[in-house]
């Protein structure tokens, strides 16, 4: 009974030290790679770079990791612009050349510009082509899918049904690049409180990430229809 108090603050000694071993840990670990970075980065390229400096300066030891830090810090520069030139000057120029070289094939230029239309239809900047996130029953009647409202605008397609018809973009998923285009009659549609993020989030994740619903107060309920 009398080596129990010992043994229990034995224990939460090594506990303690545990635990301010593992505190400190990662730091003394990120010091010293960062140090053996330094020094083999800037201890080599430091004597090209600063040539310039006395070598009585360049060699003392008390200014040899500021040296080091320097010529670490020169290099990531230099190699950022390099990256910066190859990637925004001469990869743009190859890219161009490649593209004229593609466009001279006959049927490879074809899926080569369908290919790059629906890239450009998806990127960032296009984002807005979906206007709203609406539901729809697809692929047939009774089963319902997330789709995105792309246009109003009535056509030639639209005047031969005789009715008002929107244009509906369904992707598919995982894969929002490839979908459905479809012409559906207006008073078929449900508008969706979710945005447009959020429903695409929803159909990439195959529905298991659901935007939380409702979102903020609404009188009408979820099963609104769209309204011209």
């Amino acid at each position: 009974m009398t080596e129990t108090p010992k043994t229990s603050r034995f224990a939460r000694l090594r506990k303690a030290f545990i635990s301010g071993f593992m505190l400190l840990a990662p730091f003394f670990v990120t010091c010293w790679v960062f140090f053996l970075l330094f020094k083999t980065i800037g201890g080599g390229f430091r004597d090209y770079l600063f040539f310039f400096l006395p070598s009585s300066l360049r060699e003392q030891s008390s200014l040899s990791v500021v040296w080091n830090i320097l010529a670490t810090c020169v290099v990531v520069v230099l190699i950022t612009i390099l990256g910066f030139v190859s990637r925004y000057v001469l990869g743009r120029y190859f890219l161009g050349l490649a593209e004229r070289l593609i466009q001279t094939i006959p049927g490879v230029n074809g899926v080569y510009n369908t290919v790059k239309q629906m890239v450009t239809t998806f990127r960032a900047q296009n984002r807005n082509l979906f206007t709203k996130a609406v539901l729809v029953e697809f692929p047939r009647k009774g089963v319902h899918t997330i789709g995105f409202l792309t246009s109003k605008a009535q056509g030639e397609a639209q005047a031969n049904v005789g009715k008002e018809l929107w244009t509906i973009f369904v992707p598919t998923t995982p894969n929002p690049t490839s979908g459905y285009l479809l012409l559906i009659p207006k008073d078929e549609i449900v508008e969706l409180d979710m945005g447009v993020a959020d429903a695409m989030k929803f159909i990439v994740s195959g529905g298991s990430v659901a935007p939380l619903w409702p979102s903020t107060p609404s009188s009408d309920g979820p099963n609104r229809s769209i309204s011209s």
